[in-house]
C-alpha cells in the first residue's frame, strides 16, 4: 500500500505535465485578456460554509465531502468546489469595497468522495471563474464566451453550449410546488436518488440521466415557462447578447445545475468525444450565495471546468500535443575534462537564459550523445582535452548535424544569440 496512490487519486508524471502546463498557459493568457485576476484559497474550509453555501440536500454535501474534526474540535472539509471559498474570501477581505465587478479565476485541486471513473477522481483539479457585483445580462454572455474561447484555443472543435434559466427563489418556489403536484403520483417509480429529490429538490429530477426518470417526466411543466417577469427579461437579454455575438447555443429547459445557490442563468458546455459523460463545463448565476453565507446580497456568476476531463477530451479528439519543452543545449565531455568544468559552462549558459544540461552519471561520449538526443537538445557542446587546451569547444547543430569550433570565451554569447534567434 505504501507504493500505491490512494483510490481515486493519481500522480501527474513528468511526461504528462506538458499537457497541464499547456492548459494552464492558455487559461492564464485568456483570463488576462478578459481582465480576470488569479485567486488562491485554502484547501480546507469550515464545513458550515459548504452546508450553507452549496446546500445540505445536494449530492456534494450529502454524499461526497471529505469532512474531519481537527484537534480544536472544529469541523473542517476539504474543498469540494471553488465558488463558496471564493465567496468567503470576497467577504472576509471586504473585496466588495474594491472596484466592481470583481473578476477572479483559480486553478486548484478539489476533493469529492465519488466513484472513480474516466476523467473523474477523488482529488481532481478545476479551473473556474467567479464574478461578483454585477447583474448585467451581458456579463453572463461574457462568462460563457470565456469558456467557449478556451475550448477553441485548446483545439476542441466539437462542443456545444446549452443554456437555461432556473429562475429566482420567488418564481422557483411556485414552480417547485407545481412540479411536485404533477409528479406526486409517480414518486415511487423514480430511481432512488430522484425519490429522495422529490421532497428536497424536485428540479433535479428533470436532469436525471436514468431513462425511466426521463420517461416519467415527459410533458411536465418546465421552469423556463414559469419564470417571473424579471427572470424572463434577464434570460431574454442573455440570449440577445449571445445572438449579437453570433454564438450558437441550444436552449435546454431540463438543464438544472446540481448546487442550490444557482439562480437565473444556467449553462453547460457538452462534447460527444467522452461519450455519456459529455459535460466539460458547468456554470451560471448565484445572486444570493453571499447573503446565504452571512454577507450582503451581492450578485455573482461563474463556471467550473474539470481539468482532467478536458485533457481527456483533447486526447479523445485527437488534438495535437503541445510543443515539447526540449532543452536548448547539452554539454558533453570527452577525455579528462572535469565535470566541474562542464557544470561551469552549463551555468554560464543558463545565466544567459539558455536551457542547458549535462551528464551526471559518467557516461561515455557516445552515451552522452544518445542522452542529448533523448533530451531533444537543439545544440550539443563537446568539451574535449585538446579543444580546452586551445581555448575552444565543438558546437553541433543537432538538427542539421553540422558542427564548428567555437572559442570557449565566445561560446555563451554565440549560443544565446542562436537560441534567441530561433525562438523569434
Amino acid at each position: 500500500m505504501l507504493t500505491k496512490a490512494p483510490r481515486g487519486t493519481r500522480d501527474i508524471l513528468p511526461d504528462e505535465v506538458e499537457q497541464w502546463q499547456f492548459f494552464e498557459e492558455k487559461v492564464r493568457a485568456l483570463c488576462r485578456l478578459f481582465g480576470y485576476a488569479e485567486i488562491r484559497t485554502p484547501v480546507f474550509e469550515h464545513t458550515e460554509l459548504f452546508l450553507r453555501g452549496v446546500g445540505e440536500v445536494t449530492d456534494i454535501v450529502a454524499k461526497e465531502m471529505y469532512t474531519f474534526t481537527d484537534r480544536g474540535d472544529r469541523s473542517l472539509t476539504l474543498r469540494p468546489e471553488g465558488t463558496a471559498p471564493v465567496a468567503r474570501a470576497y467577504l472576509e477581505h471586504k473585496l466588495y469595497g474594491e472596484a466592481q465587478p470583481l473578476k477572479v479565476y483559480y486553478i486548484e485541486p478539489m476533493f469529492r468522495y465519488d466513484r472513480p471513473q474516466a476523467g473523474r477522481y477523488r482529488q481532481f483539479h478545476q479551473f473556474g471563474v467567479e464574478v461578483f457585483g454585477a447583474m448585467e445580462p451581458s456579463l453572463d454572455a461574457e462568462v460563457m464566451m470565456l469558456s467557449l474561447h478556451l475550448f477553441r484555443a485548446l483545439g476542441l472543435g466539437e462542443f456545444s453550449l446549452q443554456l437555461n434559466s432556473v429562475g429566482c427563489p420567488l418564481c422557483r418556489a411556485a414552480y417547485r410546488a407545481c412540479l411536485q403536484e404533477e409528479l406526486k403520483e409517480k414518486v415511487n417509480s423514480f430511481c432512488p436518488d430522484c425519490t429522495g429529490r422529490f421532497h428536497k429538490n424536485p428540479l433535479r429530477i428533470l436532469d436525471c440521466k436514468h431513462e425511466v426518470c426521463q420517461e416519467l417526466t415527459v410533458g411536465v411543466s418546465l421552469m423556463i415557462d414559469n419564470l417571473c417577469g424579471d427572470c424572463a427579461e434577464h434570460f431574454a437579454a442573455v440570449r440577445e447578447a449571445m445572438d449579437a455575438l453570433g454564438e450558437s447555443y441550444v436552449v435546454n429547459p431540463r438543464l438544472v445545475r446540481g448546487l442550490d445557490y444557482y439562480t437565473k442563468t444556467a449553462f453547460e458546455i457538452v462534447s460527444p468525444v467522452l461519450g455519456a459523460q459529455s459535460s466539460l463545463c458547468g456554470g451560471g448565476r448565484y445572486d444570493h450565495l453571499l447573503a446565504a453565507i452571512g454577507g450582503p446580497d451581492v450578485p455573482g456568476i461563474g463556471f467550473g471546468i474539470g481539468v482532467e476531463r478536458v485533457l481527456l477530451a483533447r486526447a479523445a479528439a485527437g488534438c495535437s500535443p503541445p510543443v515539447s519543452k526540449s532543452i536548448d543545449v547539452f554539454v558533453a565531455t570527452a577525455g579528462n575534462v572535469s565535470a566541474a568544468e562542464a557544470l561551469r559552462v552549463v551555468m554560464d549558459l543558463r545565466a544567459e537564459g539558455v536551457a542547458a544540461d549535462k551528464d551526471f552519471l559518467g557516461r561515455s561520449l557516445k552515451a552522452q550523445f544518445k542522452f542529448a538526443d533523448k533530451k531533444q537538445a537543439k545544440y550539443l557542446v563537446i568539451l574535449g582535452d585538446e579543444e580546452i587546451k586551445r581555448g575552444q569547444v565543438m558546437l553541433r547543430d543537432m538538427q542539421t548535424g553540422s558542427q564548428t569550433d567555437v572559442a570557449l570565451a565566445e561560446l555563451t554569447s554565440m549560443v544565446a544569440k542562436l537560441v534567441k534567434g530561433a525562438k523569434k
